[in-house]
This record gives C-alpha cells, structure tokens and sequence, in this order.
C-alpha cells in the first residue's frame, strides 16, 4: 500500500475529509486456460456492436488480479458489498455503459432492510446523459431496458441501496465507509449474458452518465470526479483500479470529446519509428459510429481500414530484413528468433493537445506460438471496416490511465503496475 500512498491524489490538503476508492479487478477468463484469438474477437466485436448501439473525497482502491496475454485474459471484474447486511458480488468492469447492476438471482432487495425502490418522479430516473433506457412501470417504479447490438440485453428496475467500501484518508489510515447509491437489480438478461462462463453476477459501469456510481458519488463530494487504473502487463498481471486520481510526473493529458457517452479521444496521427503514416486525419474525426474510444474492457485494439493497412505496412517494411512475415488466420504475423524489442519500432499515437502515446513492440503485437524454431507474433491490432478505432488492454498495459471527468480529460504515462496489496 505504501507505493499507492505515493501515487493517489486526494485534492491536497482535502485528502483527509475526501474519499477515495480503489476497486479490486479480475478476470473472468480463467488464467490457467488458453483462450484462441478467435474468441477474443468474438468477444470484443459483441462488446463494441453494445457500445455503437448507443443505447439512451477520500481514495477507494481495488487490487487488479489477471493477465494481459490475449490468449490467457477475459474480463475485468471486481468485488461490491451491496445491501444490509452486507452482500458481495462479482461485477465486471465496464467502461463503456454507465449503471451498476446485479442479477435478481443473486441479490434479492427484499432481503436487505436498506433497499429502497426507485419511483418514476425520482431525478435519477429521468437522467438523460446515459446508455441505457428508463421507463415507469404500473407501479411507479423505475424500470431499464436496454438492448445490445449483438442481440443480448437485460432490463429490471432501479433500487437505491447501501455501497460499501474502505476508503484511505490522508496516507495510510484506512476507514470502513458506505454511501446510499442507485443500481439496477437485472430480472431479465439475453444472449451473451446468459453465458456461465462469464463468472460475474453483473455489471459495474464507468461510464460519463449521471447514473455510473462514480458520477453519483462524486456528485455527493464522497469520491473525486475522476478514476484511475494501471494495468500490470506481464504474465503474473495484477495492478490496481482507483476512484480518485493517481498522481506521477510525465503524465499527458488530452481532452475528451465533449458531448459524448464513451471515453472518446481526438486521435490526430500515427508514427513507426518516428515517421508519420500517410492517413488522412479525417479517418479517426468522431460522428455518430466513427472516433477513437479508450475501453478498458476491450482485450484487443482495433483500428480503422484506412490507418490500419498503412500502419502494417510500416511495420513490415521496417522488420522485413530481419524476420519473416507470414500471414496466420488473416492477421499479419512476423517469425522471429530474437527479442522484439531488439527489432520492432517504437510506435507513437498522437493525440490532440500534444499528447502522444508511446506503444513498445509488446503492445501492438501478441505472441502466437512457435513454429519451426521460432516465435510467432502478430499484429494485435484487428482491422475495422469503417466505425470505431479502440484502444484495448493489449495498448492500455503497463500505464497509468486517469479518466479526469472534471476536467473532461484523459492522462496517461508509462508505469510498472506493481502493487503489494
């Protein structure tokens, strides 16, 4: 916990009197089965066809368990005590939907005296600046309803009940805290989220809504408008979730695009080994299903047709004396003898203010096996016919990420995500 100390901003001086919440992550794919590149896909392109959908104080820190090799990781999730007496669940982490919800199988507001139903009239219940649907049911009660794009969906009702945490105030006093918070008990869920294999009992959203729980704490002044996370990116993964801002020098900062439900980011050009790659910057300009989203919940990254041939191209040009290419399934692989970062290039995405994101060789390839005495790695970018470019954990490892919604930035900095928890 000491270097979290040294790391998590609480306002200053106001560190003592604000909360801050640090969620423990893990993932939902067991580490000690291998997972093919082909169900990654899968997956993700269900999650991204959810996010095109479109569907309208002190510090708290959760230790991250799981790995960020593709063929070993799934979902991130966490741990939340809801109700009275106190429950746990299992929720995944979800970046790209706004409301925290528990399937109805597992938690039962009936059971817990300080749960309390939401009516129609409630302010939350009209929130217009989210990803999911409200309506009223005969009762007055305020029901969700929200279909994926993949055809999966759940819909339930709102109840307002206790959120328990422990939240570190000043530098290493840590205090059992709780706070009344919104959250939708699921009394219905299709496609997708019928699958056992996901080992969650709901969701947990971090989205820019009224509705995330992040919105409803900060707005109380319980937790900062802002989280953080930092993804440990080898084999024995591990890291930490933050609601509060995590402070290190040679963080970036870049500007969020306003008016928008996801974490967009103006992505301006893309450089390999200091050249910049001939891609209009229009390609990445954000409209309806266009743009580039940071999604912690995405395994892999995607980019665009028009900037992911060239951006391949270079990078084959570049290693072509050294390597040899081959292509695996439709993806651009490379077989190589020696370390990668002995021979890739570094490659540079850049973003409006300045702010320019540094991928080493680990994070735009994944390792695909052996074959005839060598390694196998692979272009971990997958290409995207038109629609949305998303920076996934495969680009998000070993950094520091801070979603400032206060400021209505993102930041980030390079970062060994070692910590004792």
């Amino acid at each position: 916990m000491r270097a979290l100390s040294r790391l998590i901003f609480g306002f200053s001086a106001l560190l003592s009197v604000v909360y801050c919440t640090v969620i423990p992550l893990e993932r939902a794919f067991p580490l000690n089965k291998r997972v093919e590149l082909s169900q990654l896909i899968a997956r993700d392109q269900l999650r991204h066809s959810r996010i095109l959908q479109g569907f309208v104080g002190g510090v708290v820190d959760f230790s991250v368990q799981g790995s960020s090799d593709p063929y070993l990781v799934g979902l991130y999730f966490t741990k939340v005590k809801l109700g009275s007496p106190p429950r746990e669940f299992n929720v995944q982490i979800d970046t790209g939907s706004d409301i925290l919800w528990i399937q109805l199988s597992f938690f039962d507001s009936g059971s817990s005296s300080s749960a309390r139903p939401v009516s129609c009239s409630d302010p939350m219940c009209s929130s217009e600046f989210q990803t999911t649907a409200t309506q009223c049911s005969a009762s007055n009660q305020c029901s969700y309803s929200f279909q994926y794009g993949d055809g999966s969906g759940t819909s339930g009702y709102y109840v307002s009940d206790m959120l328990y945490f422990d939240a570190i105030l000043g530098q290493s006093l840590i205090a059992n805290s709780s706070a009344l918070v919104v959250f939708g008990c699921s009394t219905y869920q299709s496609g997708d989220l019928t699958k056992t294999d996901k080992a969650v009992d709901g969701i947990f959203g971090f989205g820019r809504g009224e509705l995330s729980v992040i919105s409803q704490l900060s707005s109380r002044g319980i937790t900062p408008r802002v989280f953080s996370h930092c993804l440990k990116g080898d084999g024995s993964g591990g890291g930490i979730m933050v609601l509060g801002e995590i402070l290190e020098p040679g963080i970036v900062y870049s500007p969020l695009v306003p008016s928008q439900p996801h974490y967009n980011l103006i992505l301006q050009s893309i450089a390999v080994n200091g050249q910049l790659l001939p891609i209009d910057q229009s390609v990445f300009a954000t409209s309806n299903n266009r743009g580039t989203i940071v999604d912690s919940g995405t395994t892999l990254a995607y980019l665009v047709q028009e900037a992911y041939d060239p951006f391949v191209s270079a990078i084959t040009a570049t290693v072509s004396p050294s390597v040899t290419p081959t292509i695996s399934k439709g993806n651009q692989c490379y077989l190589v003898t020696a370390s990668v970062n002995d021979i890739f290039p570094p490659v540079s995405l850049n973003f409006a203010a300045g702010a320019s994101m540094t991928l080493k060789p680990e994070e735009y390839l994944i390792r695909s096996g052996f074959y005839d005495g060598a390694t196998m790695w692979c272009i971990g970018f997958q290409k995207v016919q038109g629609g949305i470019t998303i920076l996934g954990d495969l680009v998000l490892k070993d950094k520091i990420f801070v979603y400032d919604l206060a400021h209505q930035r993102v930041g980030w900095a390079n970062y060994d995500c070692k910590f004792n928890s």
